[in-house]
This record gives C-alpha cells, structure tokens and sequence, in this order.
C-alpha cells in the first residue's frame, strides 16, 4: 500500500505504521485518517504480520487535529460535521478491533485525538519525556470520539478531571493512571518497544488473536452462568485448537512449537 500521509515497513512478521507529517507534528486531517484507516484494516487482515506498531517521525507523536483541516470544519454544515466525525469514530474503531495486537510508540506530544490513537492500542510505550493532554476544552470543544477509548483506559473518574481541565500530564503520570504501560527513557524507546514486541513474538499467533478478544469481550461483564459457560467454551476452542494442540505438545516434549521454529 502507497500513502502520502503514513510510511508502512514489514519486517519478518511485524508492521510498523509511520505517522509521517512532522511538519504538523503528525497533526491529523482527513487524508491522514482515511490512510490509517485503510492501514490498520488491511494489515488487520494479512496471513503476513502479527504484530503491528504505531509510531511517528519527527519530535511530536501526534498534535491532534491540523489547523487547516479545523478550519474547513468551522464551515461545515451539522450534516458535514456529522459525517467527518464518523469518519474519525471509524478509524480509532478500526484500530481498536484491529484483529493483530497493536504497539504505540510514544515520544513528545500526545494531544486529544492523538490521545485517541494511543488509547485505541494495545499496548502503549512511552519515551519519559512524552507529555500528554486532552486539549479539546482550550478550543470550545469535547473530546467526544477519542472517549470511549480514553476512559476505558483511565477510567470515569480520573476521566472527568482530564477531559475538564485540559491539563498537561507526563508519560509517568501516564503510566500512573493507566493509559501507557510502560515509560523509557528517551533514547531507550525502540528498545523498549522491541521488547514488548518480542514477547508478543514468541507467543502463538492465534493465542494472542484470541486473547485480544477475550479482554474485550468480558471487560465489565457479571460473573453469571452466561460468562462462566462463555469462557469454558472458549478455553475448550483453544484446547482444541492446531496450535492449543502444538502448544501443549511442544511443551510436554521439551521442543519449541512450530511457530518459533518456521
């Protein structure tokens, strides 16, 4: 895939997506959400990756939205606006379900929607001096697209204090309230994410698939009969699975299992 906004690499089985618009700081209009977008679905649907990371080129992650792409929305009619801002609620969707775990690697500033892509991942990295911060208040605004994933990351409570005052918080205080798993020193960043990425490398592909599902689908749920049946069921698909069968084998016979071996 070509892209004027992104710069995509495959190397082995992982894909890392380039946010690559420095000059805005990796700010985000139209062309840009469409191509992830299109990115995350596609990569989401190769027999080629397993893993994908999102980072960004230059010294900011991503600013948010682009001055010039805000401005033509000030323009908009409600029905123009409605359907621009779908099309931001479709790729931090997209990301979100994205079947292959998902990587950021976070440096410099992570603001409002930008705050969106890293909560829509998996796993968040994060070089000690990132900062951080839900902007939208500042400009008359509501980060109304990026909440479903923000909160579900830092939860309702802490949720209120950020999205109210638009404060600027650091990658450790970050970490603190839950939105990056871990914090790395700056010039420690892709070490740290190769690390992650490693781990993720040598579990089952299809384990991992299914275990992404499995926190999204029973996050919040009652522990009633309809979850203990759901996740009985669930482990005994994997059990059965080719690679619940090679996993269980390789390990009895003191052998790595074919996924490490190919």
């Amino acid at each position: 895939m070509e892209f004027d906004t992104l710069k995509m690499t495959i190397e082995g089985r992982v894909a890392t997506i380039t946010l690559n618009r420095p000059e805005v700081r990796n700010a985000f209009n139209e062309q840009s959400i469409l191509e992830l977008t299109q990115a995350f679905d596609g990569l989401g649907r190769s027999d080629m990756v397993d893993v994908i990371v999102l980072a960004a080129s230059g010294a900011a992650f991503c600013a948010g939205g682009d001055l010039n792409w805000m401005k033509k929305m000030a323009a908009y009619t409600h029905a123009e606006n409605l359907a621009d801002a779908r099309q931001l609620a479709d790729m931090l969707r997209t990301i979100y379900l994205c079947p292959r775990p998902v990587v950021a690697k976070v440096q410099g500033d992570c603001y409002a929607g930008g705050m969106g892509l890293v909560a829509a991942c998996d796993i968040i990295v994060a070089a000690e001096d990132a900062h951080f911060c839900l902007s939208e208040v500042k400009l008359g605004l509501i980060p109304a697209t990026v909440s479903p994933y923000v909160i579900k990351a830092i939860g309702e409570h802490t949720a209120r204090r950020y999205f109210l005052t638009a404060e600027r918080f650091s990658a450790p205080e970050a970490q603190r309230l839950g939105l990056v798993h871990e914090v790395t020193p700056a010039g420690g960043l892709d070490a740290g994410v190769a690390a992650i990425v490693k781990s993720i490398l040598a579990n089952s592909p299809h384990a991992v698939r299914e275990a992404k599902v499995l926190v999204r689908d029973i996050a919040g749920r009652p522990v009633d009969d309809a979850l203990l049946a759901d996740t009985a069921e669930r482990i005994a698909r994997s059990r059965a699975s080719e690679q619940g069968r090679e996993g269980v084998s390789s390990f009895l016979e003191k052998r790595k299992p074919h996924w490490l071996s190919a």
